[in-house]
């Protein structure tokens, strides 16, 4: 599903992609569809404010990356291409599996679980093996909307590979609810720079390359000064110690549409990713945060807004992952 085949938009869209160009009309699109068809049919002054200021806040965050990072690492022998629709929901998810587990997981996972789920309209964005907790798995996947999300989930779980493979898969799990549901805040979905074919199955993981996501738990009063900050701010700060971040997402409030899988509601985070040549690159990057007066300052800003302390996910990228 593609929303740049839908035959009307307003008025107030059109005026904003002409200002930017029309390669963000979905983007925007999306975000207000989202909007109208939870509004009431008469929609209050508030209630419209909301909507534009909502629109200003995603064109205040499209400005905030650069366009793809080339990946430049040898690739291997590649299969079915994944689908080529535009995502706008993406859930991050880290499994808590039982001792011993996790390659168990991942050489299922990477044979049954990633063709199968793209034939019906789920996009397996990353696989990752987390550096830091040998037990934990944690995977990216994305979906057009919210109701291609509601299709697709109910058809792979209810599907042939869920039905054969599901037990085996369960079996090494602790724990499968810590899932956030995203939006991405920079245009237009997310991750721009995904490959266009995907590594086969067996193929062997990349040896050095490395994502990090930093996922911000934030103050529910602090959200709208938090867009300033983090722009004016915090990005300048990042991309001082040479880091700059790949794809920046925010907390996705829409009702879940798959209740059988739980995810954390009534949390406000933002999520950026970022990807490294090696773990010694990362760490080179966070050294020099470390001796930065300017990092130092900004660091000590990002306290006031945040609930909890940054959480920092080192993330090694499994043989057929996307994202590396």
């Amino acid at each position: 599903m593609n929303s740049t085949n839908d035959s009307t938009r307003s008025a107030p869209l059109q005026r904003l992609a002409k200002l930017v160009g029309t390669w963000e009309l979905e983007v925007r699109t999306r975000h207000l569809d989202r909007i109208e068809t939870t509004a009431m049919p008469t929609r209050s002054p508030k209630e419209i404010f909301m909507t534009y200021s909502a629109l200003a806040a995603f064109e205040f965050f499209a400005s905030l990356l650069p366009t793809a990072i080339s990946v430049s690492a040898a690739t291997p022998e590649v299969v079915a291409t994944p689908p080529d629709y535009a995502c706008y929901v993406f859930e991050l998810r880290q499994y808590t599996l039982k001792p011993g587990q996790r390659d168990v997981l991942i050489e299922l996972f990477d044979r049954e679980f990633v063709e199968t789920q793209e034939a019906v309209g789920v996009r397996v964005c990353g696989q990752f093996r987390d550096e830091d907790h040998p037990e934990r798995f944690v995977w990216i996947r994305a979906f057009a909307d919210m109701k291609t999300r509601e299709r697709g989930l109910t058809s792979f779980y209810s599907g042939p590979a869920w039905k054969a493979h599901g037990r085996q898969a369960a079996a090494t799990m602790i724990d499968s609810d810590n899932v956030l549901l995203l939006h991405p805040l920079n245009p237009p979905g997310g991750f721009n720079d995904l490959p266009a074919k995907r590594p086969s199955i067996g193929a062997p993981a990349p040896p050095s390359a490395l994502m990090t996501a930093t996922i911000y738990s934030l103050r529910a009063d602090t959200c709208r000064e938090f867009a300033t900050f983090f722009r004016e701010r915090l990005l300048p700060a990042l991309r001082e110690s040479g880091i700059t971040p790949r794809a920046i997402f925010a907390t996705e409030h829409s009702p879940n549409t798959y209740p059988a899988l739980p995810v954390r509601e009534s949390e406000e985070v933002v999520v950026w990713f970022a990807s490294f040549e090696n773990a010694e690159a990362q760490a080179a990057s966070v050294d020099r945060l470390s001796r930065s007066d300017h990092w130092t300052r900004v660091n000590s800003e990002l306290e006031t807004y945040l609930k909890a302390p940054p959480e920092l996910l080192r993330l090694r990228p499994t043989g057929r992952s996307l994202l590396r």
